[in-house]
């Protein structure tokens, strides 16, 4: 029998890509989505296509409204930032950063896995191209691994070790969107922008629009997500 594993699926290009590596390792894919108030909701769609087309055994979405909070370009009435050069995107927290968000999602994460016999979770956080994300560092990674062992009663009881997998975190877009494309994922079911038009169509100006570009240009390969 695969083993279980649990698998945050946003919907993006990242998430579809470690779901496909998870896949690729032989685990049976629990995938996990929330709908936290998001701007660019139609993610979720995405999330639903990726874990179509990836087999999982199930796909949870969970509703955690974070507008409640705001503080982030994602969940309150503040403007995404737009055509950002290089050097802006590099430096600094961005304002899409959503306050501890990679910290509740995998906590729950961790719930549902424990509840499943699962030992293995998979996010697809990258901390090379233009992150500013303190939650897509593997300190992170490494920090929630340890609290994962000494916050449930799985690991405790030494029943298991809980193992938090980030097999982009030191990839290049480029990089993942290569391996990607050799495990077969569909990038045409992905959706990146940060503040797409009504109809879900991406605005090409905001730094995940601008990143997920430059990332299939020099990947050598167009974006099937923007062909006729």
């Amino acid at each position: 029998m695969a083993p279980k594993a649990v698998v945050l699926v946003s919907g993006g290009l990242d998430s579809a890509t470690a779901l496909a590596v998870a896949k690729s390792q032989g685990f049976a894919c629990y995938a996990l989505s929330f709908d936290y108030g998001q701007r660019h909701r139609c993610e979720l769609e995405a999330a639903r296509r990726t874990c179509e087309q990836g087999g999982v055994e199930d796909h949870a979405v969970i509703a955690l409204d974070l507008r409640r909070f705001g503080g982030s370009a994602l969940t309150a009435d503040v403007d995404v930032p737009k055509d950002r050069p290089a050097d802006e995107m590099e430096t600094g927290i961005p304002i899409t950063y959503v306050p501890a968000r990679n910290t509740v999602f995998l906590s729950i994460a961790l719930g549902w896995a424990e509840v499943l016999g699962a030992f293995d979770l998979f996010v697809g956080v990258n901390a090379v191209d233009y992150s500013g994300y303190p939650d897509c560092r593997p300190e992170f990674i490494q920090a929630f691994t340890e609290l994962a062992n000494v916050a449930t009663k799985a690991g405790v009881e030494g029943t298991g070790q809980f193992r938090v997998h980030a097999p982009l975190i030191e990839l290049t877009k480029a990089e993942i969107i290569q391996q990607g494309l050799k495990l077969g994922v569909d990038y045409s079911l992905t959706h990146s922008c940060y503040d797409p038009l009504p109809n879900g169509t991406p605005c090409g100006h905001c730094d995940s629009c601008q990143i997920r570009a430059q990332g299939f240009a020099a990947a050598g390969t167009v974006d099937p997500a923007l062909r006729p």
